[in-house]
Formats: structure tokens, C-alpha cells, sequence
């Protein structure tokens, strides 16, 4: 029997739950989780021979996650990141006259 960490659809099945959770919470971190998971279980989607090393231990799989997750973070706040400047200020009170 498989561990369970190595069930390809336990890591589609994790991103879903972290992508509707990004809803919820928004600041795309939970966002990059759910692409670190969905790659993970893409990863063992692809058979014995990718999961096989992917799989190996807990501790692997976890930190390739951890790995995936930060890229996909990193590159979401690159392209959707705050822009620079972006705040506005008022000089004049609207009730002024």
C-alpha cells in the first residue's frame, strides 16, 4: 500500500482546498501553496519513474513542496505584486472652500 503522501490526487485535491481558501484570505500566499501542491501532484501524476524519487521520504516530498511553493509565490508577486507609488494623498479637504 502507498503511503499517502504519495496519492497524486491527496495534492489536487490539498491545492483545491487552498485555492478556495485564497479566496477567503486574499494576499496570494495561499495561492502559491495551492500551486506548490498542484505541481506536486502533477509530479506524481506522471508515474513510478518521477515519483519514485519525488516520493522517496516524507521529508523530500515536503521539502520540494516547501520549494515549489516559494517559486510560485515569488513569481505570482512579481506579476501581481504592489505597484511602486501607488498610494494616493490629498492635499486639499473636500469641505474646504
Amino acid at each position: 500500500m502507498m503511503p499517502s503522501w504519495d496519492m497524486w490526487w491527496i495534492w489536487v485535491a490539498a491545492a483545491l482546498i487552498l485555492a478556495m481558501l485564497e479566496l477567503v484570505i486574499p494576499g496570494y500566499v495561499l495561492l502559491g501553496f495551492a500551486v506548490g501542491a498542484a505541481v506536486m501532484g502533477g509530479l506524481f501524476a506522471l508515474g513510478q519513474p518521477v515519483a519514485g524519487w519525488v516520493g522517496a521520504s516524507l521529508p523530500i516530498s515536503l521539502l520540494l513542496f516547501a520549494c515549489l511553493s516559494l517559486a510560485a509565490w515569488i513569481v505570482m508577486r512579481r506579476l501581481f505584486g504592489f505597484k511602486g507609488g501607488s498610494v494616493k494623498t490629498f492635499d486639499k479637504d473636500i469641505n474646504e472652500d
